[in-house]
């Protein structure tokens, strides 16, 4: 791994690490919240809908010691970027019966869209097996507020990072005041992504486009750029692929071209740093 640059330091709460915020971020990252908005307000006026029915369940949710939601479960329209906090089915994301083993013991991670979805339950589970984890949002602050709080009661640092994964200098201070919090980096998720439908190609306009095209792939090359001259032997950087990614989508062109480069960048990034012994895998 890494050589730690600081030696590790006290645990802070949330509140404390939330200064640690770049310059600016939060108030930029706002504005590209305000534009998927829009976006999406736009699409819902071609839809023709608000919101959609829920569609009927074609087989049983999924079996196991804890008790399931009961099918039909409500359908929920929620504004982009999307807050977890506003959903009437909480989502589960600390999987009681997983114990960690210190898998991750003395690392730090950096997790991009850790405020909620895949990217909570990976940063809780991070610090489940001793990682430190920051968290890159763009402005879901309440979510990102439980997810910190989640980490911290597995007995580990969080670190808030609120910011738009399209602006380099915004990856690079995120990159930086990580190391700097945590004395190193060991491992970058890159999962923060924009999804948003479109019924025919026609109707994908060139701003839709950009939005998806620079966040979704472009946020992931900026990230590791600004990781990997901080990232030793052993380091590790996950992509999130899709499925779509492979097999497409006909109401999300954009958003599956982003996750079949998201694969072929992951291949093409792990060999070129397979030398230096940082791993790069797409899940």
């Amino acid at each position: 791994m890494a050589a730690r640059k600081n030696p590790p330091r006290p645990a802070t709460p949330a509140k404390a690490a939330a200064k640690a915020r770049p310059s600016g971020a939060a108030k930029a990252a706002a504005r590209t919240a305000d534009r998927q908005r829009a976006l999406q307000r736009k699409v819902d006026a071609k839809d023709g809908r608000a919101s959609k029915k829920a569609a009927p369940a074609k087989k049983a949710v999924q079996s196991g010691t804890r008790r399931q939601p009961v099918n039909p479960l409500p359908a929920q329209h929620l504004r982009k970027p999307g807050n977890e906090s506003e959903l009437q089915v909480a989502p589960r994301f600390l999987a009681p019966s997983y114990a960690g083993s210190g898998k991750l013991r003395g690392m730090s991670a950096i997790v991009t869209g850790g405020d909620s979805g895949i990217g909570r339950a990976v940063a809780v589970l991070f610090a489940r097996e001793g990682a430190d984890v920051a968290l890159v949002y763009l402005d879901e602050h309440e979510d990102a507020q439980v997810t910190c709080e989640h980490v911290e009661a597995e007995g580990r640092r969080c670190l808030l990072l609120p910011g738009d994964v399209r602006d380099s200098a915004f990856c690079d201070a995120a990159v930086a005041q990580t190391v700097d919090a945590f004395g190193g980096l060991d491992i970058l998720v890159n999962n923060a992504a924009f999804q948003l439908h479109t019924d025919a190609i026609e109707d994908l306009d060139d701003a839709h486009l950009q939005m998806t095209l620079d966040t979704n792939i472009g946020g992931y090359f900026r990230m590791a750029r600004a990781a990997v001259p901080h990232l030793g032997q052993g380091a590790s950087i996950i992509n999130t692929g899709s499925e779509t990614g492979l097999f497409g989508s006909k109401a999300l062109l954009d958003y599956s071209a982003t996750k079949g480069a998201i694969h072929a960048f992951t291949m093409a990034l792990a060999s070129q740093l397979q030398p230096r012994g940082i791993r790069v895998n797409a899940v």
